[in-house]
């Protein structure tokens, strides 16, 4: 303010003339002339006083856009003079935060953004905000400095150093009235835990870093813990926290009243009949009679009716209970169905694509204009537009428009679909395992996946480029083409031919359809030229082309991409390899997976998956000496190497029937690091022309680990009553392969 009125006192000393024929605003920008012409309001056309000019000032001086202001009169054009202050060009911090999506959240609570102006109040405020959330993750001392760069006249970079300072690590934890449930359940629920005694860098450990912004919610979490388990008039105290700042450790103690464990006695569902019999829904309850009384089950009970209702249209349905308790300590439940009108789809509006087409995003809504509501096409809209991997965030918001219309707000968070991934391992057959793939699964925002491959062994080398379009001009029909170079050298211990080194080399088209949301048809064609060297006998080596086409059908109704809890993953494809080539067969593939999760009978995440394969090879004229079965490896018969079941004689004796099955049980083993372990038993059966011939079963456990550079195996294993020569192993190494 000191620095306009100086600036209107020399204007008042400069200037004898009190009047002017023209106004005009130099160096404005983040204001219109219009706006600008409304601030200043001279009360009298053409002239003006000092006092109006300075009143003018101090007005500007309020949009905070400005670092100087002054006003000059030549010639009887009276000009106001802006100085803006900076843009903040670009934003970084070290120290703190590294993820894109975690610095973005952090930056509009700083009430930071790129293209926002720079100002001295604005940075202070930051900082402040940014030493508050350190000190709500518990570290107390943290410094942030802030380097100020400046880009040019109109811009500035900021850099935020944070140094965390001290950490508050918990070093004990009590529960004064515990007792119907386990410690360890507990801490499963609770953010704030006690330091491990060893190895708390390790993935999944607890380091024990006090989060005092979390701490506020775990007795919160502890109460619902209870309720999960029938005790409804539990009582979980506030944490009560005491901090040694000498040592930089905390003690924390809840006091718990547990009271009684209620079981269910009666279920009711008010609802009109004309809009769905309320009979229907009781089968399909999980809360039964005699139930020990679940607060989670009684939700997912709630959005089953739920859905069940805005399935018929009713985007509006509300469901609300109550929870009546009898003195016998069971509770009755009474839900209260409360439908609306039927509404209808007016309008499908997105935003926050930036790259992706809206024509991409459309194809994956389940619902269109003129649609009556399904809160089920609603659901799977949002969970098709997820597996995309289009997207860090997806939300649909509906807008009521009247009481029988809506809009669904399409509002998506854009993220990175290209990628670099570069792995490695060990193997007992392979040996050091190198892969590498580079690959883009949205080019221009099409849908369009192109990637290129590459993986190298001591005892293979592969080349794959490809690319794939799920929705041909935004159809049910896909396709896909690709080039790729296979070579690979299968160990023998047959004294004619040695090792066995196949270069194959071809190209493949696909083109198919979807049927319904979780069937899909096709056809692929695919033409290879193949080279097969034997080691001791190279009279034998032989050049041949394979060109043949495959029908396939799949089904899958699984519920997650790596870790499945439930569903059913099943298809099945026939090639015919004869059109035009040498070779001259059939060959029939079929996969059946099915995944349950045994939660709700045991309370623990436990995964029952089985699997298996069967594959049958007939002779329509030639098989080449390489087109045969093997079986041993991570991939079908674990406690066995890698081809360990192989032809005596290539070209005479080949392997025509093959079969596999396995059974698993899965654990957590680390959940917070995408870590399991699973209990194993694989049989597997292959043959020249009876499933028969051979029969071997392997067991064990496996810990899978499903990393950045995809999923990771280490596979303990035995034979189970192998023969004299068999190849066993007791230890694999996989990588990229998943159940």
């Amino acid at each position: 303010m000191k620095k306009s009125l100086l600036l209107t006192t020399l204007f008042s000393c400069s200037l004898f003339a009190q009047s002017f024929t023209e106004l005009k605003f130099d160096g404005l920008t983040q204001i219109s002339n219009e706006i600008a012409k409304d601030t200043v309001k001279l009360k009298t056309k053409n002239n003006y006083t000092i006092n109006e000019i300075d009143d003018a000032i101090k007005k500007f001086y309020k949009f905070r856009y400005f670092d100087n202001i002054y006003v000059t009169n030549d010639n009887s054009i009276l000009t106001f003079h802006f100085k803006e202050k900076p843009f903040i060009a670009k934003l970084e911090m070290s120290g703190y935060k590294n993820r894109e999506d975690e610095l973005k959240s952090l930056y509009l609570s700083m009430g930071l953004k790129k293209g926002t102006m720079y100002s001295q109040k604005k940075i202070q405020k930051a900082k402040n905000t940014l030493l508050l959330a350190l000190e709500r993750e518990g570290y107390i001392n943290s410094v942030v400095e802030v380097d100020i760069e400046k880009i040019n006249e109109d811009s500035v970079a900021l850099k935020f150093n944070v140094n965390k300072g001290d950490e508050i690590v918990i070093k004990q934890v009590s529960y004064k009235g515990l007792k119907s449930l386990d410690i360890s359940d507990v801490e499963d629920v609770i953010a704030n835990k006690e330091e491990d005694c060893c190895f708390t860098w390790f993935f999944g450990q607890n380091d024990g870093e006090i989060n005092f912004e979390q701490l506020q919610y775990d007795s919160l979490r502890i109460k619902d813990l209870y309720l999960q388990n029938g005790y409804l008039d539990a009582t979980v105290s506030a944490a009560f926290s005491k901090v040694d700042f000498n040592t930089n450790t905390a003690s924390i103690q809840y006091t718990i009243n547990e009271g009684k464990q209620y079981k269910v006695n009666n279920t009711l569902i008010y609802l009109d009949d004309k809009i769905l019999d309320p009979q229907t829904l009781y089968s399909e309850l999980k809360l039964e009679k005699d139930d020990i009384f679940n607060i989670n089950y009684l939700r997912k009970d709630q959005s089953l009716i739920k859905t069940k209702v805005s399935n018929k249209g009713y985007a509006f349905t509300e469901v609300n209970y109550d929870i009546k308790k009898n003195e016998n300590n069971t509770v009755d439940l009474v839900y209260n169905v409360i439908p609306g009108d039927k509404v209808y789809i007016n309008d499908i509006i997105i935003s926050g694509n930036s790259r992706t087409l809206d024509r991409v995003i459309r194809r994956n809504i389940y619902l269109a204009h003129g649609d009556l509501f399904s809160l089920t096409d609603y659901s799977d809209s949002i969970n098709k537009l997820k597996r995309s991997g289009f997207f860090e965030s997806v939300s649909i918001n509906k807008k009521r428009l009247s009481s029988s219309k809506i809009d669904l707000l399409v509002d998506v968070s854009e993220a990175p679909t290209g990628n670099l991934v570069l792995g490695g391992g060990y193997g007992n057959y392979d040996g050091w395992m190198i892969n590498a793939s580079v690959n883009d699964k949205n080019i221009f925002g099409s849908g369009l996946n192109l990637g290129f491959s590459y993986e190298h062994s001591s005892k293979k080398d592969n080349y794959t480029l490809s690319l794939s379009n799920p929705s041909i001009k935004d159809s049910i029909y896909n396709g896909s083409v690709n080039i790729h170079r296979n070579e690979s050298i299968i160990t023998s211990d047959s004294n004619t031919t040695g090792d066995t080194t196949t270069t194959e080399t071809g190209f493949g088209l696909g083109v198919g359809r979807s049927i319904g949301r979780n069937t899909r048809i096709g056809i692929n064609y695919s033409y290879e030229d193949t080279q097969v060297e034997y080691e001791l006998s190279p009279d034998d080596d032989s050049t041949f082309i394979t060109s043949s086409i495959t029908p396939y059908i799949s089904y899958n109704t699984s519920d997650d991409y790596y870790i499945p809890r439930k569903g059913i993953i099943t298809g099945t494809s026939l090639k015919y390899a004869g059109i035009g080539g040498d070779a001259d067969y059939l060959l029939s593939s079929t996969y059946f997976k099915y995944f349950y999760s045994l939660e709700d009978l045991t309370d623990f995440d436990i995964i029952l998956r089985y699997k298996n394969s069967i594959k049958v090879l007939d002779d329509t004229g030639h098989i080449p000496d390489d087109t045969t079965f093997y079986l041993g490896g991570p991939t079908s018969l674990r406690g066995y190497e890698s081809y360990a079941f192989q032809p005596d004689d290539y070209g005479k004796d080949l392997f025509n029937r093959y079969f596999t099955n396995t059974i698993e049980l899965s654990f957590p083993l680390i959940p917070s690091a995408k870590m399991r372990w699973a209990l194993f038993y694989d049989y597997g059966m292959v043959g020249e022309d009876s499933f028969t011939d051979l029969k071997r079963a392997g067991q064990g456990a496996v810990i899978s680990w499903y990393s950045p550079v995809g999923p990771l195996q280490f596979i303990f294993s035995r034979a189970v009553n192998p023969q004299e020569d068999d190849k066993t192993t007791n230890f694999e190494f996989s990588l990229g392969s998943k159940f």
